[in-house]
């Protein structure tokens, strides 16, 4: 009687070892993010979906020899206030999708370190939205009144001296140039709402996020 009890616990038990394997493979095995066969050679990707409207989930991607593992998931991000879309255009205050660069951070905060080019933005610093001016959508500095391109709230440019720009990432959307098909597209910090297109999470997370990237990096958008 004991002998069957025993063979019959055994039996159950390579049973259940069986199960376990099927829904719960090992961390190895775990299926490549969906970006994976987009990025190229890239070790450092940003991961952001939308969930809805203007929310999306952020999330952090580092690839090692063993490969892509998430270090950072789950964070909450607002995107433009009509969404996401592959076809942006100046003004649409829609998130682009696609795969970009993450060039360099700047803030009105002092370079909290990392990998990336770092500029700290004073009153005089701005991102050239007027698609009549030969630097649209570059960096540029001046005085207001002294700048060589519209600085009114109708032409798109934008002073970077802002709250929401304690720290930001500059991302490679539109590196063409090409007039009216979108500027001044940033990770940056959050102030709860909308964005005009850019994405932003909470500043002490984009500090950390800004703190591991290095060159090379991207982020990739999706629905």
């Amino acid at each position: 009687m004991m002998s069957n009890m025993r063979r019959l616990m055994l039996m159950l038990v390579a049973a259940c070892t069986a199960l376990l394997l099927l829904v719960a493979p090992p961390a190895n095995g775990a299926p490549a993010p969906w970006f994976a066969n987009q990025v190229g050679n890239a070790t450092q990707v940003i991961s952001v979906v939308g969930t809805g409207g203007s929310d999306a989930k952020l999330d952090v991607w580092q690839r090692s020899a063993a490969g892509w593992e998430p270090i950072g998931v789950g964070i909450p991000a607002k995107i433009g206030a009509k969404g996401m879309s592959s076809d942006i255009y100046e003004g649409s205050m829609q998130t682009p999708m696609g795969i970009f660069s993450l060039d360099f951070a700047f803030g009105t905060q002092p370079n909290p370190g990392g990998g990336l080019q770092y500029v700290q933005v004073t009153p005089n610093h701005w991102w050239d939205g007027d698609v009549d001016s030969p630097t649209y959508n570059t960096m540029q500095v001046c005085e207001r009144s002294q700048c060589p391109f519209g600085t009114g709230s109708s032409t798109g440019s934008e002073n970077l001296d802002i709250p929401q720009y304690a720290h930001a990432v500059v991302m490679g959307v539109n590196k063409q140039r090409a007039p009216g098909k979108g500027s001044a597209f940033f990770l940056h910090s959050t102030d709860g709402g909308a964005t005009a297109g850019c994405v932003a999470i909470d500043d002490a997370k984009l500090v950390k996020i800004i703190q591991w990237l290095q060159p090379g990096a991207l982020i990739a958008i999706a629905k």
